[in-house]
């Protein structure tokens, strides 16, 4: 009893001073357009969701129609991925995760052999004009296992109860090792269109390794100090401190808890990195398991950062919104969007919302987007 009043009292204090934390982003260095995106996301919590949708790297904007076609209205957040290839005679059994190589996998299972730098390259360009629009660019990074590169069985992706040995993992995020040498190798094939982005002032909101707390990846479920946070921190220094990849904002996006067997997540913490390498905390919400503890315990754990629902597949309702006002934007995966449980007037009254926000309802100023509508009190 004494516990759960505890609990209560942090949460209530953080809501309360939660605009008294800095909002300065992780990397010192961040870019203008970075800061200004992350003063955006503060200015905003508690008040307001944006609206997001995921779309694949063969069709980068196929899914976003597709929320216009129902509802009249973008969304605002804008997902993809920068992928791999999938080979081996069981590639079907990986169209989840979304090969760079495969056409819709929610249509139709085939290889259009459009060389994945091809497709990156569109979808740079895509990421570029959208943010000129007024979207936000939100990516991710489903990959192979760094020796094998970019392409791969799926099973190195998924890779479930073959993931790395407690030694294999030390290699790896151990720098000099030959492993070691072969994540920065392997990143060489991303961190050029990540430059061009930053080049071109697009902010990104980075959420690669995402799911760590799952059983599933191959980066999945290395608990403790020594386990996942060492490879966020490597990622992190690497690409900001090597790679002057001031651009991203850092999103640590982990999935909702649970206990299905063959199936688990683990809590938060035990693969949390710290608030001195993390930008949002996220997490993905699927089955409709829009428990309140999935939230309230990021918002512990941030102690005032934003905080998302990185991937769902049901659409949240007002009815959660209300109860959850701390999430700042989420996205539905893909094809998810026009699935049974997402039928279209569902679909409708989300984004009717005045608590979710549109495309329509933001402007774009010199210092960085701005809600258009009055702000509501709820």
């Amino acid at each position: 009893m004494k516990q759960n009043l505890l609990y209560l009292f942090l949460l209530a204090n953080i809501a309360c001073t939660s605009n008294h934390y800095p909002s300065a982003p992780a990397n010192p260095d961040a870019s203008p357009e970075a800061v200004q995106l992350l003063n955006f996301l503060y200015s905003i919590q508690g008040k307001y969701i944006l609206s997001g949708q995921h779309n694949f790297l063969y069709e980068p904007v196929k899914y976003t129609e597709l929320v216009h076609q129902i509802t009249g209205r973008y969304p605002v957040v804008w997902g993809c991925d920068f992928s791999f290839n999938v080979s081996g005679e069981d590639a079907r059994k990986f169209q989840h995760c979304g090969p760079a190589n495969l056409m819709d996998y929610a249509d139709t299972f085939r290889f259009h052999g459009i060389h994945p730098d091809t497709l990156r390259e569109r979808m740079v360009q895509k990421a570029i004009e959208l943010w000129k629009k007024g979207h936000i660019i939100t990516l991710m990074w489903h990959h192979c296992f760094p020796p094998l590169g970019d392409t791969c069985n799926g099973s190195s992706v998924w890779a479930m109860e073959n993931r790395p040995s407690p030694e294999l993992w030390d290699s790896l995020v151990t720098e000099g090792t030959a492993l070691n040498n072969a994540w920065k190798k392997q990143a060489e094939i991303i961190v050029p269109w990540l430059q061009k982005l930053r080049d071109a002032h697009v902010p990104v909101l980075w959420r690669p390794y995402h799911e760590m707390n799952g059983v599933w990846f191959w980066w999945c479920n290395q608990q403790g100090e020594n386990g996942f946070p060492r490879l966020w921190k490597m990622m992190f220094r690497y690409f900001t401190r090597e790679k002057k990849l001031n651009n991203l904002l850092w999103v640590w996006n982990a999935n909702a808890p649970r206990d299905i067997p063959g199936d688990e997540a683990y809590p938060y913490y035990l693969f949390y990195p710290g608030n001195e390498y993390v930008d949002v905390l996220a997490a993905d919400v699927y089955r409709n398991d829009y428990r309140q503890e999935h939230h309230d315990q990021l918002v512990l754990l941030g102690k005032g950062k934003p905080i998302a629902i990185g991937e769902t597949g049901d659409v949240p309702v007002d009815s959660i919104l209300s109860v959850q006002p701390r999430w700042t934007w989420f996205m539905v995966w893909g094809y998810f969007i026009r699935f049974s449980q997402n039928p279209p007037e569902k679909v409708k009254a989300l984004y009717n919302s005045s608590r979710v926000l549109t495309l329509d309802e933001l402007v774009v100023k010199k210092d960085g987007l701005h809600v258009a509508k009055p702000e509501k009190e709820f």
